[in-house]
């Protein structure tokens, strides 16, 4: 008799590339993806430095002359500035020495102030390459500070409202019936109003804040992720996985979060992307039309909203340098959300 002996091939030992595996080979194998998750990574980790207090903390105080044009030292021949040296508002004077001698040149004075206070302006050397603002404040330092909070705003909102209609969605999709005619009905009540005139009312009932703009933002920008998580339930719940997984009792708490979300949660990923760059816009809108961020806190909307005098007095740089900062960061966010989509979908490496 013949043995016959049955060698496995080697090809078996070969692992499969899991679905996750497979989309972030095809995200970073993008130079463009790539290059966008540098810019990403550099705004989230000075959001996080500006949150710590590592940078950004002194946003407030007043470092250089009024409307300080871009540079990286005062100028002194400008009369205004002489001006600022001698009233204390570029110069931390000492209380003794704060009140003006009547009697004293005013040139002379100056010199005093300059020579004796010689630190300090070397120091004012290094803290306007952006110009400051009508308070003298660093746009520099604002436009870091704003940032921490539009970015904080636009995440949290992003998330809280992808919950929400995630939730909500699953339970229209799943359930149907009365129970998902009655999420649509409410759905149906915020997508009949403009978003925005929606936003500025919830804004006007609430008092204003930066918790509050998150909760408005959250609680007016679900639809969008409800109205594509209750159609891809809807699709899910009659596939042969669900049913397998009913017939050995599964409940349904289990079967809407445990078996069908793992397999819609590539669409709520790009979700959240899309929103975040969506809600730091609307906080933006908000701030700018009064109803966002107190005006004791700084935004880049209420950068944005401070420029409206500047730019009549011919006062650029404040609206150039928080235009550009705000636009990378949307850009590239946006950018990267398109890139996103595109690596989680299955048929990409087909195509």
């Amino acid at each position: 008799m013949t043995d016959i002996i049955a060698a496995a091939p080697a090809s078996t030992s070969a692992r499969s590339t899991s679905y996750w595996r497979a989309a972030w080979k095809r995200l970073v194998s993008s130079k463009l993806a790539l290059a966008c998750m540098a810019v990403l990574a550099c705004y989230f980790l000075m959001a996080a430095a500006a949150a710590l207090g590592m940078v950004g903390a002194d946003w407030n105080t007043e470092v250089g002359v009024s409307f300080a044009n871009p540079s990286f030292a005062p100028d002194l021949d400008n009369p205004q500035a002489k001006n600022s040296l001698v009233e204390g508002q570029q110069l931390v004077v000492d209380p003794e020495t704060a009140v003006l001698d009547p009697l004293t040149p005013y040139n002379a004075e100056v010199d005093k102030r300059m020579a004796q206070y010689g630190e300090k302006t070397v120091k004012l050397k290094t803290v306007l390459p952006l110009g400051g603002d009508k308070w003298g404040r660093s746009i520099l330092t604002k436009v870091i500070k704003g940032g921490e909070i539009s970015i904080f705003v636009g995440v949290a909102a992003a998330l809280l409202a992808t919950m929400i209609g995630t939730v909500l969605g699953a339970f229209s999709g799943y359930f149907g019936g009365k129970i998902g005619d009655l999420l649509e009905w409410f759905y149906n009540v915020f997508t009949s109003m403009p978003y925005i005139l929606l936003v500025i009312a919830f804004a006007t009932v609430f008092r204003h804040g930066v918790t509050t703009v998150i909760l408005v933002l959250a609680f007016t920008g679900w639809t969008s992720v409800y109205r594509l998580i209750r159609a891809e339930y809807i699709k899910q719940r009659g596939r042969d996985y669900i049913q397998a997984a009913n017939a050995i009792g599964a409940s349904n708490f289990r079967m809407m979060f445990a078996h069908i979300l793992p397999n819609v949660s590539h669409l709520i990923l790009v979700q959240v992307s899309q929103l975040v760059v969506d809600f730091i816009k609307s906080e933006v809108v908000l701030s700018f039309l009064g109803f966002g961020v107190p005006t004791d806190s700084v935004s880049w909307g209420i950068m944005i909203n401070e420029v409206l005098v500047e730019l009549v007095l011919g006062k650029w740089w404040q609206l150039l340098t928080v235009a550009v900062v705000m636009s990378t960061f949307v850009v590239a966010f946006g950018l990267f959300t398109d890139l996103l989509r595109d690596a989680l979908d299955p048929k990409a490496s087909r195509r």
